[in-house]
């Protein structure tokens, strides 16, 4: 049956595939999409951008406009958070921008809430903030927040914790300002989502442009100086100690699902604490859909797992809002695909390295090999071997051989 009411709570990826699917389905469906910041349909992907000063304008970060997202007829509450899930009354109660709390009646949910910044561990990190120079990335308002302390602090020297794809942006985008940035990374090298060697050739790119990388480092401790207020970072490498003094630090050691919301209208949880959903986005209670960062993703190579990806979001997105019309549609799976441009470099991979096709527990043997190409094809004058060996895995569906 098709909804007479879908609400989408999250206005990122998921969210707004969702409501957009629903729209070009039936257009006399009505969609509500609640955005709990001002900012819906932001490139989080590109905030490294906007701070290095090569996307000029933090609205050109928007894949579309509030009006664009309007005028396809849905229903664009901003400043707006779902604060309660009914699944038997099929009601939501949200908290909107002035501070009221209101209901809404609903045939179909999807939660595309997303995912949140990790805060590590780390002695006196949660006494301090973005007034202190000491900031988290992963949304608009992080963004105008690490903005702000560019501008007015005018920091020389930047500490990056950790070494990810949004780590390694900033890393650049900092050095592009004209700021000293140290990265440090917990694991043995930077980028751990690729195979070492290729983390290596990225490390080195980062020397080259003047980012000191430090691996194999935890920090323990991140402190302000009430004196001059620059701020005291402490870490240790092995049994070796140290400190280094800056006026920003950034935290970057990655994401966890957000699903407090689903979790407590009863909705099962899966791996890292994900909402466990089937390949139609159907959550385990009738009418409730999940897609995106906040969801398990089915691995076409290994089967469930999370793994937090804006282009699997978009998908996943649109397989709910499609469903739950009534629809049947399912995500047809990824393989993980990922890239980085780091300065001159770009660092891409798919499917699994070697280490995870062995670990997966399937009885595969992979087989690996390394492929040292032209940069481009050799008949086009000016073709140049690559000085780069990357490496190589075959696919368990043609190559890899049972034990």
């Amino acid at each position: 049956m098709t909804a007479r009411h879908l609400i989408a709570i999250g206005g990122s990826d998921a969210g707004i595939s969702a409501a957009l699917r629903a729209r070009e389905l039936d257009p006399a469906t009505e969609v509500t999409v609640l955005v709990a910041d001002n900012y819906p349909n932001f490139s989080i992907c590109g905030i490294p951008y906007y701070v290095s000063g090569e996307v000029a304008h933090w609205r050109n970060l928007a894949h579309r406009t509030a009006d664009d997202l309007v005028a396809t007829g849905m229903t664009v509450l901003t400043g707006t958070c779902a604060t309660h899930i009914d699944p038997a009354g099929q009601v939501l109660t949200v908290l909107d921008a002035s501070g009221q709390t209101r209901q809404l009646d609903y045939d179909a949910l999807v939660v595309g809430t997303g995912a949140v910044s990790v805060r590590p561990p780390i002695t006196g990190l949660d006494a301090l903030g973005p007034v202190d120079g000491v900031h988290l990335l992963h949304s608009m308002g992080d963004t105008f927040a690490v903005m702000n302390t560019l501008e007015t602090r005018n920091p020389r020297h930047a500490i990056i914790i950790g070494a990810g794809y949004i780590g390694l942006e900033m890393a650049e985008g900092l050095t592009a300002r004209g700021i000293t940035v140290t990265q440090i990374e917990a694991l043995p090298e930077v980028l751990p989502t690729v195979d070492r060697e290729l983390g290596a050739l990225v490390h080195a790119e980062l020397e080259n442009h003047g980012v000191e990388v430090v691996t194999g480092a935890s920090i323990t401790a991140v402190e302000r100086d009430s004196a001059t207020g620059e701020l005291v970072v402490s870490a240790c490498r092995g049994p070796e100690t140290f400190t280094c003094t800056v006026d920003l630090v950034l935290v970057v050691v990655g994401v966890r699902p957000d699903t407090e919301l689903a979790a407590a209208a009863g909705v099962e949880l899966g791996q890292r604490g994900a909402i466990v959903v089937d390949e139609s986005m159907r959550t385990s209670l009738p009418g409730i859909f999940a897609a995106g960062d906040c969801a398990v993703t089915h691995h076409r190579l290994l089967g469930t797992t999370w793994l937090p990806l804006g282009t699997t979001a978009h998908k996943q997105g649109r397989v709910a809002g499609e469903n739950a019309l009534g629809g049947d549609a399912r995500f047809a799976g990824s393989l993980g695909t990922q890239v980085v441009k780091v300065f001159d470099l770009v660092a891409a991979r798919t499917g699994l390295r070697e280490h995870e096709a062995r670990a997966a527990g399937r009885g595969w043997r992979p087989v690996s090999t390394t492929s040292t190409p032209d940069d481009h094809k050799a008949y086009y004058p000016g073709a140049t071997r690559s000085p780069f060996a990357s490496p190589v895995m075959a696919t368990p569906d043609c190559c890899w051989v049972p034990n």
